[in-house]
């Protein structure tokens, strides 16, 4: 309802502004699989030519800039970073090795565009597998390696649009494991991207392992003989931006030029993903302007939570009192010019907990403020079960200090 007049205005003015910091709220609220933004009322603009993009801090999840960033398009190539996601997952519960032995079938060595040319019979190990997919963005090794862990391409893809889900993939839906179709059903956003992208880094940061790899030769062993094939990394950030980690490039005539391309400086880890770019070498440009951006706005918070914390007293139970322990380290990224020194820590703790106490569950929290404003909080957990005591419980205790005294 808008009121008319001086005080009118004035009143449509603050009840814009109200419904404007409660929508951002509600982003926050929402954490959009961890990605949150903290800057929504005022957007800076870059000079970039990608009609989408977005830039995000990978440990905390906050966005930082964003540009139609919830725009559908085709991803190409960069839809093997869900591959690549679902093939570490593999590894790091032990269900895949290293140095397993990949078949290419008929299927996987028929794929066009990027390829390391695998001969329909070719057997090489996970390792060099994962070389071809994040260097040379091989199709017939994303293939080869989604056939041998789901048994079919498409039982691999069923896989990934899953984990999509699972991790708040909105604008997502992927048709081959690989990027080499233009279907309309196969489409991604910016920000989908940055999701996975960084669930990739932060959860398996030996991805790296593969992301800086330059160039590197592979031997091919078939039934013609032994040849070498040389990869060559499509992300030319490697060369060209000092700071850069990964992460991985796409392009197709429907996707024109797209890169997640993730950069560590000063302890600070970025995402930059770029879509539709116009051209090869803008996509790598726009993500440089993004990245020297947010390095130059990005100051994070760090409170690894060690110190210790008094026990807390327990009443009713078999023992007196309870450990506890922070739930997890506390970050925050602020891009506001804040100094960081003026973060405050506050606990909040019962002085008495009654039994039972179940170790794992909350006991209170620490919060964390900024310039008087709650910017986050970590939950505080007992670190030890205390049953109820029972009469039984009791005349122990009191026996216990009868022998105490007698001594």
């Amino acid at each position: 309802m808008k009121r008319k007049g001086k005080i009118g205005k004035l009143w449509n003015r603050m009840m814009g502004m109200v419904l404007s910091m409660a929508l951002a709220t509600v982003l926050c609220a929402e954490l959009y699989a961890g990605i949150c933004p903290v800057e929504v009322l005022a957007q800076t603009e870059l000079a970039i030519s990608a009609p989408s993009a977005i830039l995000i801090e990978a440990s905390t999840g906050q966005v930082i800039f964003e540009q139609n960033a919830t725009e559908r398009r085709c991803p190409a190539s960069i839809t093997k970073i869900m591959t690549l996601l679902l093939i570490m997952e593999q590894i790091d519960a032990g269900k895949l090795s290293l140095d397993e032995e990949i078949p290419t079938s008929e299927y996987a060595s028929s794929m066009g565009g990027s390829q390391v040319y695998l001969a329909a019979g070719e057997v090489q190990n996970l390792d060099t597998m994962l070389k071809c997919i994040v260097v040379a963005s091989a199709n017939d090794a994303s293939v080869a390696v989604a056939e041998y862990i789901a048994g079919s391409e498409q039982a691999f893809v069923d896989r990934m649009n899953d984990r999509a889900v699972e991790l708040g993939m909105l604008d997502t839906h992927f048709e081959d494991c690989c990027g080499l179709t233009e279907s309309d059903n196969h489409y991604t956003c910016a920000r989908d991207v940055a999701i996975m992208s960084r669930e990739l880094i932060t959860a398996h940061p030996d991805i790296y392992n593969y992301t800086q790899i330059w160039m590197e030769d592979i031997t091919h062993q078939t039934n013609q003989g032994s040849s070498t094939f040389t990869l060559s990394n499509t992300n030319k950030l490697l060369k060209q931006y000092e700071w850069t980690t990964g992460l991985k490039t796409g392009s197709m005539s429907k996707a024109k030029y797209c890169i997640s391309a993730t950069a560590r400086r000063n302890d600070i880890d970025l995402i930059a993903v770029v879509m539709g770019s116009p051209e090869p070498k803008t996509r790598f440009q726009d993500a440089k302007v993004l990245l020297n951006y947010g390095f130059s706005v990005s100051n994070l918070y760090l409170d690894e939570n060690k110190d210790l914390l008094p026990d807390l007293a327990v009443e009713g139970g078999v023992a007196e009192m309870v450990p506890i322990v922070y739930a997890e380290e506390f970050r925050y990224l602020d891009i506001a010019g804040n100094s960081m020194e003026q973060v405050e820590k506050r606990m909040e703790l019962p002085e008495q907990v009654q039994a039972p106490v179940t170790k794992g569950e909350v006991a209170g929290q620490a919060k964390y403020y900024l310039n008087g404003a709650e910017i986050g909080s970590v939950p505080i957990l007992y670190a030890a079960d205390v049953e109820r005591a029972v009469y039984l419980d009791y005349l122990w205790k009191i026996f216990g200090k009868f022998l105490l005294g007698a001594e």
